[in-house]
């Protein structure tokens, strides 16, 4: 498949962000988590990352499938260490409904957002990769917006395109090769469409990349080991509608059934 240019990125990100948007605002408000959601049942690929509790930054990724939507969820190999926020988690903007016990994801507070998400388009340093995904090939010019007053929030854009003083706040430019002494954590990766209706300080820039070190936390992605997004980009297929799901030990426990969710092993 031919890569989109960055323009075609910038359209697929709007595009990804409307469709969670839409998906959120047909959830009722159930914080007890009592009535299962319609949003993402007809995924049938799912990546699961379940962390000890809401302060832990490491936790543990596997993934599932399933044959059809009232098939049960099975899973496809081995579980895989990953690092999240250095905070931890906290409840995130997504296609769950809110829920009303525990922290709530904050721009600039280190935590992952938790919760159950769309996922979006692959992105890295090369000029393409070896996955079913959209796939966009980073440049120099690429950030992702995480000014909470720019009417670009959450969004990956072109500098060359929304122009430099767009951008200049930002911290998050995607070649972090160049702009980072050569720091190799986005050259591959994808979006997980957390926020995506750019509610202001909400967050934004919510990633799955690779890790610096196994130990190394992150601001608020998951991060995991080359041959883990090796496996995990060969593997997703759009059609199957895959959905990133992070999660708390006791909080999957209290969700599972009502969220049509893989049951705790």
């Amino acid at each position: 498949m031919r890569p989109p240019t960055r323009t075609a990125f910038n359209r697929l990100t709007i595009t990804s962000l409307l469709v969670a948007v839409a998906a959120l605002s047909g959830c009722a408000h159930t914080g007890s988590g009592s009535s299962p959601s319609a949003a993402w049942s007809d995924a049938q690929q799912l990546v699961l990352v379940t962390v000890p509790d809401w302060d832990a930054p490491e936790g543990e990724l596997a993934t599932y499938r399933r044959a059809s939507v009232k098939a049960a969820w099975q899973r496809v190999g081995e579980p895989a260490p990953v690092t999240v926020g250095r905070s931890g988690s906290g409840w995130g903007l997504g296609l769950h409904a809110p829920q009303g016990d525990g922290p709530v994801k904050r721009e600039g507070d280190g935590r992952a957002p938790a919760g159950v998400f769309a996922i979006g388009t692959a992105f890295g340093y090369a000029p393409a990769a070896a996955t079913a995904l959209p796939y966009a090939p980073m440049d120099a010019g690429d950030y992702c917006i995480d000014v909470p007053a720019s009417p670009l929030y959450n969004r990956i854009v072109d500098s060359t395109e929304v122009g430099a003083a767009a951008v200049k706040d930002s911290t998050e430019p995607m070649r972090r090769d160049i702009h980072a002494d050569g720091d190799q954590r986005y050259r591959l990766g994808f979006v997980v469409e957390h926020n995506g209706q750019a509610v202001p300080q909400a967050g934004s820039c919510i990633f799955a990349h690779l890790w610096k070190t196994p130990d190394t936390p992150t601001a608020g992605c998951t991060a995991m080991a080359p041959e883990t997004m090796d496996r995990l980009l060969g593997w997703l297929r759009p059609e199957a509608a895959p959905v990133f799901v992070l999660l708390p030990e006791a909080e999957l426990r209290r969700l599972q059934r009502a969220w049509g969710l893989p049951a705790p092993e």
